[in-house]
């Protein structure tokens, strides 16, 4: 099942998409569960927006990705290297990614993303996908001059409009197939690994996160990303697909 979130008529509401067309849902379903309206939109109709703002927080994964964790100049850390970024990163599709003056490179960092579904504490990993609401596409986007020379990565990864997220929530997503993240700049194509590359599973990362701090529904982690990745400028259109996803699109311009 595909969820999105979108903008008809100066409303703000959910939906699940069924052919052309989204099937209106009375609330949020992370909270409301999935009862309809009864009302159909055409998917031509809306503006589709973030389908899921954290009311908690972003957890991302570093270097999960072993020929990624290479061009950085390391190795895949052993452990989960986990950051943050604010939810007020967050932007949807087709919304417009703005590089801040205090950066002179700002990178792509195509991602598959999970968004959790009920609180999560102490899980197990055997039990963890239990707690996934569903998987959506992110753009890590990160100030590379600012991750290098501050140290720590709060600033450089936590940018407005540095979370690209979109264009929905499939809620039944095969984590072991051949999905594939794709990323391409202008048409052109600079990242391409399968999900299957990931040096920490997503049980495993949810089971990690969760002895630390507690999650909550609505948490949206970020995977990590595979090799590739490279500086945009203003004016380029940054697209992100994951198979059985969908592609996020970003036009980014300089603030």
């Amino acid at each position: 099942m595909r969820i999105a979130r979108f903008s008809h008529q100066d409303v703000i509401t959910y939906g699940i998409l069924d052919e052309g067309d989204l099937v209106v849902l009375a609330g949020d379903p992370l909270f409301a569960g999935f009862e309809t309206t009864g009302q159909r939109v055409p998917v031509s109709e809306v503006t589709l927006l973030a389908p899921v703002i954290p009311r908690s927080k972003i957890v991302c994964v570093g270097k999960n990705y072993r020929d990624h964790a290479a061009e950085m100049g390391g190795e895949a850390p052993a452990a989960p290297l986990l950051f943050f970024k604010p939810n007020t990163s967050v932007i949807g599709p087709g919304d417009t990614i703005v590089r801040p003056t205090q950066s002179e490179r700002t990178d792509y960092e195509g991602e598959l993303a999970v968004v959790i579904g009920r609180v999560a504490k102490n899980v197990p990993a055997e039990r963890a996908l239990d707690y996934v609401f569903g998987y959506t596409i992110a753009n890590d986007v990160t100030a590379r001059d600012l991750q290098q020379s501050d140290g720590q990565w709060a600033r450089a990864k936590g940018f407005d409009t540095f979370c690209p997220l979109g264009p929905v929530i499939e809620t039944e997503f095969d984590l072991t197939g051949p999905a594939r993240v794709v990323t391409r700049v202008n048409g052109e194509v600079r990242q391409d690994g399968p999900l299957t590359d990931m040096v920490h599973s997503v049980a495993d990362v949810i089971a990690y996160a969760s002895a630390a701090f507690t999650l909550l529904p609505g948490d949206v982690i970020l995977t990590g990303t595979p090799a590739g990745v490279g500086p945009f400028v203003a004016g380029d259109v940054v697209e992100v697909e994951i198979t059985g996803l969908g592609i996020l699109r970003n036009t980014a311009r300089d603030a």
